[in-house]
């Protein structure tokens, strides 16, 4: 056998050798039983992916018999300490709007007044640099539903569910503040409603001094109607919903007037959540 011939043979060998390796080592390994017989291992299966546990829904709040009218309703109502004895809120309504919600917040600024804004869900579209605004400026906000339909009392529940939820979703991710107080349009209550408010996790709110600044009856009765609030009193006024600029001139007299009769102004504080 030539040289050529031997080189060809081994070359070949060589290549067998090298497919009989690969083909060995891609074969299912094997090992031995207790007994000397040979058992083919199977891999282990996967172990079961937990399923994600869903949070637990937080419990309805307590149902009130009538909405809160007043400091000491409020408290009752949300618990924690009392507020001071010459202690009054002041709350507005109908906003944000994009030219007297901005007049009013430098107001309050002016004379440190804080305030509750009860917004409308569809007044914030539009207005979310307003609305974020205000809780910059510290104030609270609460849900004054979606689009402030009247006799809500009476409503059917299924607008009611969609009139809370899209107004709370909405000043929720706007301002990241989450409202704990509801105010129904025109302080229209009904025992449903009340129990609505309480299934939302809601705290229903009135008032006890409303001057009804919304209806425009002039600078001089507004006025007059707010320097009669007493201590313990929930003050009503309105930053949206048309031309306030009555209110506007009105409140440049009252914040500074009923702090120099020694009344002092107290945020409506966002209640805890109940423990679940």
């Amino acid at each position: 056998m030539s040289g050529m011939s031997r080189r060809r043979m081994l070359g070949a060998g060589a290549v067998a050798l090298g497919a009989l390796s690969l083909a060995g080592s891609a074969a299912v390994p094997r090992q031995r039983t207790p007994g000397g017989a040979r058992a083919t291992t199977t891999p282990r299966p996967a172990a079961p992916v937990p399923a994600r546990s869903q949070p637990a829904r937080p419990p309805a709040l307590p149902v009130l018999a009538e909405p809160v009218r007043t400091l000491t309703d409020y408290r009752r109502a949300v618990g924690g300490p009392a507020f001071p004895a010459d202690a009054i809120a002041l709350t507005i309504d109908d906003g944000p709007h994009p030219v007297w919600t901005p007049k009013i917040l430098r107001l309050l600024r002016k004379h440190h007044v804080p305030a509750l804004f009860c917004m409308i869900g569809n007044q914030v579209l539009g207005h979310e640099t307003i609305a974020r605004e205000v809780v910059r400026d510290g104030h609270h906000v609460a849900n004054h539903t979606w689009s402030h339909p009247t006799h809500l009392g009476s409503r059917k529940r299924k607008l009611v569910d969609k009139e809370l939820l899209r107004g709370q979703e909405k000043i929720h991710d706007t301002t990241g503040q989450a409202p704990a107080l509801f105010r129904s349009p025109g302080g229209d209550w009904s025992p449903a409603l009340l129990r609505d408010a309480a299934a939302h996790q809601l705290v229903p709110l009135d008032w006890s001094d409303d001057p009804r600044d919304w209806s425009r009856p002039g600078v001089a009765h507004i006025t007059r109607r707010l320097l009669a609030a007493r201590p313990g009193q929930i003050l009503l006024c309105h930053d949206g919903g048309g031309d306030r600029s009555q209110t506007y001139t009105s409140l440049k007299t009252v914040l500074p007037a009923l702090r120099a009769k020694g009344l002092t102004f107290v945020a409506l504080d966002r209640r805890p959540r109940p423990e679940v």
